[in-house]
């Protein structure tokens, strides 16, 4: 399935699956009176229309195996869909407040997880010191619910980091990010992909999800 959004700045980002890529770019330069230069560096590929239009992809698992600056004339993707279809074994942390999921996928399949959720209740509108009563336990269900993640993480794929390929973060920005500052999970996060995927509350159908789109190549035509 192709997923589109509205790109910062304008334009819209796709994301294809390995499989479709060859397919997607062969419909795009039949849209767009073919393709009269592709620009191709170690992070990105552009493919250039007759028209104007252009294809934009963010290479996933960076860097390409090629020299800054070069370029080819029409539909040069050779390269693009050998690494994109190299098979990886992929970890999986997705976290947002009061729930994660963590995995480890091959070919876009989960092969161990583990998903848990932990009551955080919302904020509260009284004021005085009830606020204050409830914002204390609020935070600490919170830290809670942060402890359980980093554990599973550390347990499902600190364990198995060496054998990881890559890491795809998805969720919440700033949980994530109080996830980075525990120990146990530097080597982890020292393999995590730029993009952090957006998802709803970590169940395990959602890691189902977020493993095929892990593979997915990210597009942004303008």
């Amino acid at each position: 399935m192709v997923r589109k959004r509205q790109a910062p700045g304008g334009g819209t980002v796709v994301e294809v699956e390995p499989e479709r890529l060859a397919r997607w770019l062969d419909r795009f330069a039949e849209r767009n009176d073919g393709v009269i230069r592709t620009e191709i560096d170690p992070r990105q590929v552009r493919f250039v229309g007759g028209n104007g239009v252009t294809a934009t992809v963010v290479v996933p698992f960076e860097p390409l195996a090629v020299e800054a600056g070069t370029q080819g004339e029409g539909l040069c993707a050779g390269v693009l869909l050998d690494h994109v279809l190299t098979p990886r074994r992929i970890g999986l942390l997705l976290v947002r407040l009061g729930g994660h999921s963590v995995g480890v996928a091959e070919g876009g399949r989960v092969t161990v997880s583990r998903t848990d959720r932990h009551l955080v209740h919302g904020r509260s509108a009284a004021g005085g010191w009830s606020q204050q009563r409830f914002a204390r336990r609020r935070d600490g269900q919170a830290r809670q619910a942060l402890r359980a993640a980093a554990d599973d993480a550390a347990d499902i794929l600190g364990s198995r980091v060496t054998d990881l390929d890559a890491v795809v973060l998805g969720g919440d920005r700033k949980a994530l990010e109080e996830l980075r500052a525990d120990r146990r999970l530097g080597a982890v996060f020292a393999k995590a992909e730029p993009r952090v995927l957006d998802v709803v509350e970590p169940r395990r159908t959602v890691l189902d999800d977020a493993a095929e789109r892990s593979r997915a190549v990210e597009i942004v035509v303008r």
